[in-house]
């Protein structure tokens, strides 16, 4: 085995204290710790985990105008997101440096540069070297999502060298953009991140469907949440817990190799660590065939544009 082409990865499956951005914090400096004292390279954490996934929404009425409900949850949710501009990830940041090891982290961002209100659901990148190196806000927030986060950018559509391997990512139903994929894909992606709230729903198909089309491995990791996640000091807990399943988001973290058959199967209900190595030789021996974006693809005739511009309400000229 050729070290060099060997990467370890850890996908962590946990829930958030949730909508308690420090708790979940210090949550999260626990894993990135225990990967990195595993020897691993590359940690990821699932969408929005950051300080949690909007559940609340689809189980009270959340489309209701007006509503206090809604206003008084959501004030919470913008306390408890996260302002990367004010130095909210550096103790996180300190960690990728301390144990070498990049982290795919899914953050609520509340953007400054639009205005510090708003939120996205955004996934960010951090370098071994402890360097923030992209924030990728989704570009369509799903269904009921889009009462809570805003439309995102191009701007994170970017991938990072890793090792021999270039990784990129995409968050949750964004990995069903064909053009957002073949972005990442043309940017040079053989490992692609797929990051959900939790659902081995969502990850059991598409992982491999993604992984066969790129040639590329295909790491979905997801959180998890259950009733008893929901801290007492949430707003309107009463509310919400009045029509919540037991189990909001189950897991189904999962590989699958350039092959698009599995390394791991989607794992359901399990909380911790999942670590595996990947061999970037299978993504050579897999483009032998078939490379959506080299050998297999006709720019002169079909051609993507991408505008990678970070959007903003003005521009500030002195």
């Amino acid at each position: 085995m050729n070290k060099k082409n060997i990467l370890r990865i850890a996908m962590a499956q946990i829930s958030p204290v949730w909508l308690n951005k420090d708790k979940t914090i210090e949550k999260i400096k626990s894993f990135i710790i225990e990967a990195g004292k595993g020897n691993c390279e590359l940690v990821i954490f699932g969408e929005g985990l950051l300080p949690g996934y909007p559940f609340w929404v689809s189980i009270t009425n959340g489309s209701e105008f007006n509503s206090t409900i809604q206003k008084e949850i959501h004030a919470h949710y913008i306390r408890n997101s996260i302002q990367i501009e004010a130095g909210e990830l550096n103790e996180i940041c300190e960690l990728a440096k301390k144990y070498n090891i990049a982290i795919y982290l899914g953050i609520i961002e509340r953007a400054k540069n639009r205005g510090g209100h708003s939120l996205y659901c955004s996934l960010v990148y951090i370098n071994a070297k402890g360097k923030i190196k992209s924030v990728h806000r989704k570009l369509q927030p799903t269904y009921e999502e889009r009462l809570v986060w805003a439309a995102g950018d191009g701007n994170g559509l970017q991938v990072h060298n890793l090792k021999q391997f270039c990784v990129g990512g995409l968050n949750c139903w964004e990995n069903w953009m064909p053009l957002s994929r073949t972005a990442l894909y043309g940017l040079g992606e053989n490992l692609h991140i797929a990051v959900w709230p939790g659902s081995d729903y969502n990850t059991i198909d598409i992982t491999r469907f993604i992984a066969r089309e790129s040639r590329s491995f295909v790491i979905s990791v997801s959180s998890l949440m259950k009733v008893e996640d929901f801290p007492n000091n949430t707003p309107h807990l009463k509310t919400i817990l009045k029509n919540a399943p037991t189990v909001l988001a189950n897991g189904g973290s999962c590989i699958a190799g350039p092959d698009g058959e599995w390394i791991v199967e989607p794992i359901v209900g399990k909380e911790g660590l999942i670590i595996k190595d990947i061999d970037f030789n299978r993504v050579l021996e897999e483009r032998q065939n078939f490379d959506p974006v080299g050998h297999y693809s006709r720019p002169d005739i079909t051609k993507l544009i991408v505008n990678r511009e970070r959007q903003s309400v003005i521009d500030i000229i002195e």
